[in-house]
C-alpha cells in the first residue's frame, strides 16, 4: 500500500523541480546567493558543453564510470570547469568505487555547501564558491584523515597537471 505522505512528498519534489526548470533557473541561480562569477544562462551555454551545462547549472549528474578523470593519477589540481577556481589537490583524490572522481578534502575557500532534499533524501550539495556551479555531493563515509567523500561529477571539473610533474 502506498503511503499518502510519500505520494505528496514526491509530487512536491517533482513540482518544485519542474517549476525551476520551467522558469529556466538552475538550483544555484534560484538561490539567493550571489557569486563572484555570474552569467546569464545564454552566456553559460556558449561557454559550456550541453552536458557540462546540465551538471554545473542544472544540478545534473553524469553517468557513473563515464569520466576520464576517474583514471587521472598525475599530480596536479582539479578546478571548476565553469570558472577555473582550484577545488581539489590530486593528493586528496581516491578511488571510492562509486564511479565518480572522489576526494577526501577540498582546498580552502573552494566550496559552498547546501542542503539538497531532492530524490526523497537529504544530502549535502557542493557548489563552486566562485560561480555557484553544481559539482556533486559530500558524504561522511570517506577515508581518513577527514572521513569525508566529495563525490564529484567529472564534467564539472578540469585537471591542471603540476608543472615538472612526471606524466
Amino acid at each position: 500500500m502506498i503511503d499518502r505522505r510519500f505520494v505528496l512528498a514526491t509530487l512536491a519534489g517533482l513540482t518544485s523541480f519542474g517549476v525551476l526548470k520551467w522558469l529556466g533557473l538552475s538550483r544555484a541561480e534560484a538561490a539567493t546567493d550571489k557569486f563572484e562569477v555570474e552569467k546569464t544562462p545564454e552566456e553559460w551555454k556558449r561557454q559550456l558543453s550541453p552536458e557540462q551545462y546540465y551538471i554545473l547549472r542544472e544540478a545534473g549528474t553524469e553517468r557513473p564510470f563515464s569520466s576520464p578523470l576517474n583514471h587521472e593519477k598525475r599530480k596536479g589540481t582539479f578546478a571548476c570547469a565553469g570558472c577555473d577556481l582550484p577545488l581539489y589537490s590530486s593528493d586528496t583524490k581516491f578511488d571510492s568505487g562509486t564511479g565518480w572522481p572522489s576526494f577526501y578534502q577540498a582546498l580552502p575557500n573552494a566550496l559552498v555547501e547546501k542542503s539538497d532534499g531532492s530524490f526523497m533524501m537529504v544530502r549535502t550539495e557542493t557548489l563552486c564558491h566562485r560561480c555557484g556551479g553544481h559539482l556533486g555531493h559530500v558524504f561522511n563515509d570517506g577515508p581518513k584523515p577527514t572521513g569525508l567523500r566529495y563525490c564529484m561529477n567529472g564534467l564539472a571539473l578540469s585537471f591542471k597537471p603540476a608543472e615538472n610533474a612526471p606524466s
